[in-house]
């Protein structure tokens, strides 16, 4: 069980490094929202989290 809970403690660091060095500081705050929103069971801040990194995607592509 710790060895599942530190592959996915890795796993998500790396994600959340991965989002800041692709979209700075605004894809963390989307992320963090987004995060917040999921675990708070809060649909406004959540979705204002996806809406954030939606924006974040379709300006880079």
């Amino acid at each position: 069980m710790p060895l599942i809970a530190i592959a996915l403690a890795a796993l998500a660091v790396t994600f959340e490094q991965l989002i800041q060095w692709k979209f700075g500081a605004m894809g963390i705050i989307g992320l963090v929202a987004l995060t917040v929103g999921v675990k708070a069971k809060s649909a406004t801040i959540g979705g204002v989290g996806a809406v954030i990194l939606l924006m974040l995607l379709a300006q880079s592509g």
